[in-house]
């Protein structure tokens, strides 16, 4: 059975070393037969979350008009979500973080999903990307059901395109290739 898989990018710089990880990664998921689809934050309008209550208080949805919701359904409906991020002082990027929050609204609603995980980082020391994983699994222990299975590390990229060059991008492909 063919899986939908959701690949979100939350790079601000288009063409960006995770961004290219996570084409590389949908390019492999995509050759397996699954039905993948790519976003990129940065061409999304998601507000922060105002703390207003409204969604965990009065158990109605979020009353901002932004895109948030259509993509906390894309994540729902999704069998697989991968996480793809830069990586700013040791933690995801703020695009990735303010998704995070506003999943607030329907995250009882992610349950059994299969998650994985993308980072890439100037930095060459693999351990120091733990950080930022620990983030995101901060998401993912939340969720009922959820199983991590994989990260990606990029490390030692600065410029874009510089992941190009390393092995992640066959891991990206083969990671993605190998969703069944």
């Amino acid at each position: 059975m063919d899986k939908k898989v959701l690949i979100i990018s939350s790079t601000p710089r288009a063409g960006g070393n995770s961004e290219i990880l996570s084409e590389e990664f949908a390019r492999g998921a995509s050759e397996s037969g699954n039905l993948t689809e790519v976003v990129r934050l940065r061409q999304k309008k998601i507000g922060l979350c105002t703390g207003c209550g409204t969604c965990s208080e009065l158990r109605k949805p979020c009353p901002q008009k932004d895109d948030a919701a259509e993509l906390i359904q894309k994540m729902i409906d999704a069998d697989v979500i991968v996480l793809a991020t830069p990586v700013y002082f040791y933690a995801p990027s703020a695009q990735l973080k303010v998704l995070i929050d506003r999943c607030c609204t329907r995250y009882e609603e992610m349950k059994g999903k299969k998650f994985f995980f993308i980072a890439t980082m100037a930095d060459e020391t693999a351990e120091n990307m733990e950080r930022t994983f620990d983030t995101l699994r901060g998401f993912t222990d939340c969720l009922e059901g959820a199983e991590e299975c994989g990260c990606i590390y990029g490390t030692g990229v600065w410029k874009k395109g510089e992941v190009r060059h390393t092995p992640a991008m066959q891991q990206a492909y083969e990671t993605g290739k190998a969703i069944r």
